[in-house]
């Protein structure tokens, strides 16, 4: 069995091993340490032994054979029989990586009466659509998805499964990740294959967004992630596209550990990563006094106010309006940054907007990087200065 070892003849039972241990997994009984299930095997006891009586035994991994998985599958999560924009997005990406793979991508439309919805995932880029319709899927319970998800994992193989990061998609990925034995990546904001070894190279932000991690998964199959909505771009609508469509079962019987008593919807549904525009400041902005600018110049041109992280640290806003990796991944068609330098994790949860505008007195501002349009200026003169004009216009 796997786990931490005693070698009870080395063992002197000095007691450095309990000491050291935050966890209280060690004790000594009769002059030889003892190991109980608090272990998680941090190996903290094993370097501090000094007479090397401890050891971690770990559980050999098992040899996957990853000739037989091929295919890209997108999960297209759907509400009320409605897919999600995240998953035409995820398409998209999905596309452009079956093409560099040179293999089929697959969506997989799981509800209750959603068969009309198969034909626009085909239009969005998929080559085939599992189709599983059950009134035990009508309502987004984790439990009624994993075993469909493991029944047809273990049928088809597929090599990459990708989640939209929503509030359902980061719930059941996890799961499913678990029940198949592989890793998963959470909130990508980049998937490439790379040419070498044809890898999924799996980038997000790490270390609270100083960088940024590509993290691979070589030995265990599907390959999985999920990537934020407003991180990916769908591709072209195109009616003309054929696929197949493939009904697929229920797993029978469905556990009925948890029952939906009641649902209740969000007052912030209509939230600040499904906007157009919106306008966003950051810590240029100077004064909290001076957000009422960026929230008049929103409100004349029709957008919405966002922030940046430290704004919502000092509490000049509240995090519903906070923009980027650790906010709300946003794509909207014009963004206009007043005063935010761009630090990694900001400009990762903007890097979809179709047009970005950016204020800053800084001419080497990182955020001027992606910028389509760069102001050298005081952002609150150039917000004074939008205002007098859109007041005065017919916008």
């Amino acid at each position: 069995m796997p786990g931490l070892k005693i070698n009870q003849e080395k063992c002197i039972g000095c007691g450095l091993c309990v000491k050291c241990c935050a966890l209280n997994a060690l004790r000594i009984e009769n002059k030889t340490a003892l190991v109980n299930d608090n272990c998680i095997l941090c190996g903290i006891c094993v370097d501090n032994c000094p007479s090397q009586a401890l050891s971690i035994e770990k559980e050999d991994s098992e040899q996957t054979d990853l000739s037989k998985y091929s295919g890209i599958w997108v999960f297209a999560e759907q509400y009320k029989g409605e897919v999600l924009p995240v998953a035409y997005e995820l398409l998209g990406k999905g596309r452009e990586l079956a093409h560099q793979k040179g293999c089929e991508l697959t969506a997989l439309l799981f509800g209750k009466d959603v068969s009309a919805e198969a034909q626009k995932l085909i239009a969005y880029g998929a080559d085939k659509v599992l189709l599983c319709e059950d009134d035990d899927l009508a309502d987004n319970l984790d439990e009624n998805y994993i075993e469909l998800f493991n029944l047809l994992i273990n049928k088809y193989n597929p090599e990459i499964l990708l989640f939209g990061a929503t509030g359902f998609g980061r719930s059941i990925a996890p799961r499913v990740a678990a029940r198949v034995r592989t890793g998963l990546t959470a909130d990508c904001t980049q998937l490439e294959i790379d040419h070498e070894t044809g890898l999924l190279h799996q980038t997000r932000p790490a270390f609270g967004g100083n960088l940024m991690a590509i993290i691979v998964c070589p030995n265990h199959r599907p390959q999985m992630a999920t990537v934020r909505p407003g991180i990916m771009s769908a591709q072209q609508f195109d009616n003309s596209r054929s696929g197949k469509v493939i009904p697929v079962s229920m797993p029978k019987p469905v556990a009925k550990n948890i029952e939906l008593l009641e649902e209740v919807l969000s007052s912030e549904i209509d939230s600040i990563a499904d906007a157009q525009i919106i306008v966003s400041a950051g810590r240029g902005i100077g004064a909290q006094k001076n957000l009422a600018l960026v929230h008049q110049l929103a409100g004349l041109i029709g957008g919405k106010v966002g922030v940046s992280r430290p704004l919502v640290d000092i509490g000049w806003s509240e995090y519903k309006h906070q923009v980027g990796q650790t906010g709300s991944t946003v794509a909207p068609k014009l963004l206009i940054a007043c005063g935010i330098s761009g630090a990694i994790q900001h400009l990762a949860g903007i890097s979809g907007a179709k047009t970005i505008i950016a204020i800053n007195t800084d001419p080497d501002a990182p955020i001027f990087s992606i910028a389509h349009y760069k102001v050298v200026a005081d952002c609150v003169e150039v917000l004074k200065q939008l205002i007098s004009i859109f007041e005065k216009s017919e916008y």
